[in-house]
Order: C-alpha cells, then sequence, then structure tokens
C-alpha cells in the first residue's frame, strides 16, 4: 500500500491535470509585438534627443552592494560574513522574469524548480521537497509563510519586479537573527522606498506564457518629507502539458494591487506605511479550481541615534485565503473517502524591535525581540484534514548578536536567538563566525551554527481522511523539532578590475528529521514521527568577468551530496527518501551585452543535474536537462523600452519536478512580447 501518493505532499503537486489539446503561440504574441513595432515608429523620429544611457557593470560596486540580512545592518557583500548572493534590480529587469520565483533563478545558490504552471519548488542546501520547510522567506520584513507545513507558497508571492530593489539570498542558517525554518537559507526580497518611485511606470505584454500581463504604478509626493506609490499587476498564464502533448489544465489568474508610503518626519525619524491585496484562481489537475486572496498592511518606525546607534520598530498584519479542491482518497482502487474543498483562512499578527549600537572601541551589538500571532482556522475535506480546525499559536522570541574586532583585519561575531513555541517550549539557535579581510579586496569567513524546523500542522495537525472515515495518516502528537549543526567555509574577493569570486563549502548534521512510521500494535493509521538523520556537504561557487564596458558573463555552479538514513530502532515506510528531491551539480552561464543602438541581448543557459524524488518507497526521477532563456530589448527613448523574451526554448518541452507518471506536468517552450513605459 503506498499512502505517499496521497499526502499533502501532493496536493500542491498534483492538483494540475486533465488530457484536453494545449495552447500554442498564438495571437497574443504576435500582437505584442505588432504593439511593439508600432510604438517603436512612433518614438524613431525623436529618439536621438531621449535615448537613454544603457547601464554598464561596474565590478566594484558589485562588491560594494550594501546587504542587511547577514547582520541585521547594512555592511558591504564583501565583507558579509555569510554565503549570500545578491539580484539586483537590473539583473531582474534584464533577465525578462515576470514573477518573483523566475527571478530567483538569478541566484546559484538555490534550487529552483517550476512544478506547473503555478507551483514551484525552491530551495537552498537541499530538502526541495514539496513540503520544503527550511527556507525562510521575507518581504520588507514581512514572513511568508504557511504553518500548514511551515513553508510558502509561490504562486501567491509576487511584486511589480520594477519595484525590488533587490534580493538578498542566503544559503546557510539564518536562525541567530531570523529564528525557526531559516535552516538551510534565507530569501529577503526588499522593494525600493516610495522615494525611488516617483513617477509613472507601466508595462504590458503576453505571448504563449505568460498569455496576458500588465503592471502599473504611479509614486508621487504628499509634501517635501513624505513619498507615496500605489501599483496594481494582472497575470494570465496558460496551462502546462503532459508528456503526451494534452493540456495540464493548470491555467491560472491572479491580479494584486497595493500601496507604499515612506516619510522623513526627522532628520532622526523614518516612517512607513504599506500594503498589498491580492486575489486569483487556479485549475487544479486533478478537478476543480482552487481559489486564492489576501492581504497585509505593515508599519515601520526607524530612528537614528548616532552613526553607530539606530533602532526599529516593525509590526503587521497578514490575512490569507486558501480554498482548494481535494480529490477522494483512493488506495489500490478503493475509495476511503469522498472529494471535498479544504479551506483555510489565516490571520498573522507580528511584533518585531531591533537596537543596534557599539560598545567601546571594539564592539558592534544588536539585540531584539518579536511576538508573533497565528489564527489559523481550517473547513477540513473529507480527505483531507487538521485537528483542532481552529488553531492559535504563539510565538516569542528574543536574539542578541555581538561583532568583535579581534583585530583590524579579523572579526568574531556570535549571537543567538531564543524562542518558544507552543509546540516543543523554547529553542535556542547559537551561531559563531569568523571574518578575516585578507584586503579590502579580498575576505575569508567560517562559520558554526545551530537552527531548527519547529514542527508545523501536518506535522502534529494533520490527518489523511477526516473521520469517521478510516485515517491513513495522520501528524504524531510527539513530533519535535528538527536540527541541524552547520559548518561553513567560505572565500569572496575581487580578483582584478574584471573578475570577482565567491566560493562557499559546507557540511551539515541533521537529526530528528521526519519519517512515516507505523503505529505499534494497530498498523494503521501511519504517523509521522523524527525518525530520520544524517548529514549534508557541498560547494557553491559564483563568478563574474567583465569581458568589455559594455558585456559581462557570469558563471554559477553548486554541487549537493545528501545521506539520510533511518535511526536505529526506528522505522519509516519511505526508506529515508520523501525528505529530498535535489540534483547532485547545477551549472549557470548567463551574458549581457549592450549593443550599438540601444539594444541589450541577454542570454541565460543553465544545466540541471538528475533530480531524484520518489513515490512512497520507489524512486523516481526527473532526468537532467540544459534549458536557455533569452532577452532582447531596445530602448527607443528616455520613457520607452520594447523587449522580447524566450524561456526554455532547448526543448518543446521538458519536465523540472515531481514522480515520473502520465500526470505529471512538463514546461513548454514559451515567448513573449513586452512595452514598458517610464515617465
Amino acid at each position: 500500500m503506498n499512502c505517499a501518493t496521497v499526502t499533502l505532499k501532493e496536493w500542491r503537486t498534483l492538483r494540475n491535470g486533465g488530457f484536453v489539446t494545449g495552447n500554442v503561440v498564438g495571437s497574443r504574441l504576435t500582437c505584442a509585438i505588432a504593439l511593439s513595432l508600432c510604438a517603436a515608429s512612433a518614438a524613431a523620429d525623436n529618439a536621438a534627443s531621449t535615448i537613454v544611457e544603457l547601464k554598464q557593470l561596474n565590478l566594484e560596486d558589485l562588491m560594494n552592494v550594501q546587504v542587511t540580512s547577514v547582520a541585521r545592518h547594512p555592511e558591504k557583500l564583501i565583507d558579509a560574513a555569510s554565503a549570500i548572493q545578491v539580484i539586483t534590480q537590473e539583473d531582474i529587469r534584464r533577465s525578462g522574469a515576470t514573477s518573483i520565483p523566475e527571478a530567483l533563478r538569478l541566484a546559484d545558490n538555490l534550487q529552483v524548480a517550476q512544478k506547473n504552471s503555478h507551483d514551484w519548488a525552491i530551495s537552498a542546501r537541499g530538502f526541495n521537497t514539496a513540503l520544503a520547510n527550511k527556507l525562510l522567506v521575507m518581504i520588507d520584513g514581512r514572513t511568508v509563510y504557511t504553518p500548514l507545513f511551515s513553508g510558502v507558497f509561490w504562486d501567491v508571492q509576487d511584486y511589480v519586479l520594477e519595484d525590488i530593489d533587490r534580493i538578498e539570498v542566503i544559503s546557510g542558517p539564518g536562525g541567530a537573527l531570523w529564528g525557526a525554518n531559516a535552516v538551510n537559507g534565507v530569501i529577503n526580497i526588499i522593494t525600493k522606498s516610495a522615494k525611488e518611485t516617483q513617477g509613472l511606470y507601466a508595462d504590458a505584454g503576453g505571448g504563449s506564457r505568460p498569455q496576458d500581463f500588465t503592471d502599473v504604478r504611479y509614486g508621487g509626493a504628499l509634501n517635501p518629507d513624505s513619498q507615496f506609490r500605489v501599483y496594481g499587476k494582472y497575470i494570465d498564464r496558460g496551462a502546462e502539458v503532459l508528456a503526451n502533448g494534452g493540456s495540464a489544465s493548470d491555467a491560472w489568474h491572479q491580479g494584486r494591487a497595493g500601496f507604499r508610503i515612506d516619510s522623513q518626519t526627522t532628520a532622526q525619524d523614518q516612517l512607513t506605511l504599506q500594503g498589498d491585496a491580492y486575489d486569483g484562481s487556479e485549475n487544479i489537475q486533478t478537478g476543480g479550481t482552487a481559489d486564492t486572496g489576501g492581504a497585509n498592511i505593515l508599519g515601520r518606525w526607524s530612528r537614528k541615534l548616532s552613526d553607530d546607534s539606530d533602532f526599529s520598530l516593525q509590526s503587521y498584519i497578514d490575512q490569507t485565503h486558501l480554498a482548494d479542491p481535494i480529490a477522494p482518497l483512493i488506495l489500490n482502487g478503493h475509495q476511503f473517502a469522498g472529494a471535498g474543498v479544504l479551506v483555510d483562512d489565516l490571520t498573522t499578527y507580528d511584533l518585531d524591535f531591533q537596537h543596534r549600537f557599539r560598545a567601546g572601541s571594539t564592539n558592534s551589538i544588536v539585540w531584539g525581540f518579536g511576538f508573533r500571532h497565528t489564527h489559523d482556522v481550517v473547513s477540513n475535506a473529507p480527505a483531507l484534514a487538521f485537528f483542532p480546525p481552529i488553531f492559535n499559536r504563539e510565538l516569542y522570541s528574543m536574539f542578541a548578536q555581538d561583532e568583535t574586532a579581534l583585530r583590524r583585519d579579523l572579526s568574531l561575531t556570535l549571537g543567538t536567538k531564543i524562542e518558544h513555541n507552543d509546540y516543543t517550549g523554547f529553542e535556542f539557535e547559537p551561531d559563531a563566525r569568523l571574518s578575516w579581510t585578507l584586503s579590502s579586496q579580498q575576505a575569508l569567513w567560517a562559520a558554526v551554527s545551530r537552527a531548527v524546523r519547529t514542527p508545523s500542522r501536518i506535522d502534529q495537525n494533520f490527518s489523511e481522511a477526516a473521520p469517521p472515515h478510516l485515517v491513513i495518516l495522520k501528524g504524531g502528537a510527539d513530533f519535535a523539532s528538527e536540527s541541524v549543526i552547520a559548518y561553513e567555509l567560505g572565500y569572496r574577493a575581487q580578483l582584478n578590475s574584471q573578475v570577482t569570486a565567491s566560493v562557499s563549502s559546507f557540511y551539515n548534521r541533521y537529526d530528528d528529521v521526519r519519517s512515516t512510521t507505523i503505529t505499534p500494535k494497530t498498523i494503521l493509521p501511519l504517523v509521522f514521527a523524527n525518525g530520520l538523520e544524517g548529514d549534508t556537504y557541498g560547494l557553491e561557487f559564483s563568478g563574474n568577468y567583465q569581458v568589455a564596458p559594455m558585456w559581462s558573463l557570469h558563471a554559477g555552479y553548486t554541487l549537493l551530496e545528501e545521506h539520510l538514513h533511518v535511526k536505529p530502532g526506528q522505522t519509516d515506510i519511505n526508506a529515508a527518501l520523501n525528505e529530498t528531491a535535489d540534483p547532485e551539480h547545477q551549472l549557470s552561464l548567463r551574458s549581457s551585452l549592450n549593443l550599438p543602438r540601444h539594444v541589450e541581448l541577454d542570454a541565460a543557459l543553465r544545466w540541471v543535474d538528475t533530480l531524484h524524488n520518489n513515490n512512497g518507497p520507489m524512486p523516481g526521477t526527473v532526468p537532467s536537462y540544459f534549458e536557455l532563456d533569452t532577452h532582447l530589448a531596445w530602448h527607443a527613448g528616455d520613457h520607452l523600452e520594447l523587449s522580447l523574451v524566450g524561456q526554455n526554448l532547448l526543448h518543446n518541452r521538458h519536465p523540472e519536478y515531481a514522480f515520473p507518471d502520465p500526470t505529471r506536468p512538463e514546461i513548454e517552450r514559451s515567448a513573449y512580447g513586452k512595452v514598458t513605459w517610464r515617465f
């Protein structure tokens, strides 16, 4: 009996399906290109006086980019004692991405796989299963995750990409500063201030995928010290395909809108108020349509006390809604529970305070505390349920970190976060980092960290088939936190005016990883337990080469080895295969070229090694593949940009995720045209 095929693990993975004729590149792309050519013709006469100067990459500027995710205060990228990569706004624009998951492909230290038209699998340093839960994701300081499985629904995380300042991607633990679930990495998406987004921005386009999309943003001033912006975004993506060429029936559309206000009330004080709302629907492979929606509002007060001291107080409220059709529970041809709709309504209240100051001439200290309350209301389906259906959870936390200058070129950072949650009580996540500045352009760093992944609702409250039906699988009442001890060593340098490089290595030791075991005496229901342990190790490389002032190359490579096994005396019906689904090797090459007449040409080639996954104890694979994305843009004036983007150009279609069977979606070659107006 194979129970893994019908758990929540496949709830999001196998939702799309169907066998109808797929769409081809059609009239939308033709119309978008025609519109682009017409607009270009209209602007051509005065282009000579309005042509913009295309940005040239400067490797020295790249290494001096300010990042905040490693130490919770701004520091130069070259000084950051962590495996961190920065996706800049220019990187995003030139990639042709239309969503945050697509933009995250630019981070070499992530594993990114598209499951279907609307779902993605994203993780760092492994464990990229359908219930990936070891990566902390934030948007402007707001944690985006669902307590159902401590992961991220990537289909509802989006923004006007033009208004993203940068995305900081840390591979490796970040628990000492950011808390539970920052086990294998942290993604921090940072948007521009309202002051940086004044005026009108609009784009529109379409093609095979996305079929139609548009973004509109306007920024203005309330007074000389206060600016605002408002935005709206809509995207309509077509369905992917199955191996036989039939439609995967997973098309979806989504609209969102939001605002941001920034006010410099005094020379020392800055206030931010921002919010977003979204609504969408997604076709599900197993039948029906899922409805998604939500809204959030965030306020932040920052005060500069001196050049070496500041504090911030932030609070947000976040509400999300999901109504998901759940297929009948069928095992070996027998139906154990009928179809239904699982509805989840989550409200999160969060408060966060941090204070930074210097103690003497050698110590820089940052400390803070936080509180989070979640109110989760689930309307259960016959085949999938959570008990209790209404669940309140509170999280209290405090952290402190001290960076000590041992000498001018050597610093030691010690810190820890202490959290109290309603599942396991107190959790401690210490961290030690040593940074050695070899020169103004070279740095060596090492770290030892402990991080935990605290239980989620699926670990303790889950039920596959709701009573009075026969329960096949349920959460474990005594499920404990998963833990990791991580050892890291890294080097980052600007080798000369043309070359930068970053390399990091790691060894992680995991304990109490989730397993699925039998119930003593009764066998059923199967229960989740902490029956796995093991280790992972690997290497991450990223490099840039400025071939000429107008041409740059980028290369990235990751090596990942994973070895999980069942603890002595424990059992796991999935043979320790259910928590990993990752390629051993990944390679990426990108070229950015500024051509004459204000034309840009970008190309991104990626190779992903064979991905090993499973369906219960039966191993499966996603074959290795090469793929190529291209972006061609013409700046027809100071205000007008015309572009054509091709994605997955090397194959008609290919799978990137999921167990091999006839219902596995495959990602098609696609192309779209885009018109952008900035004023």
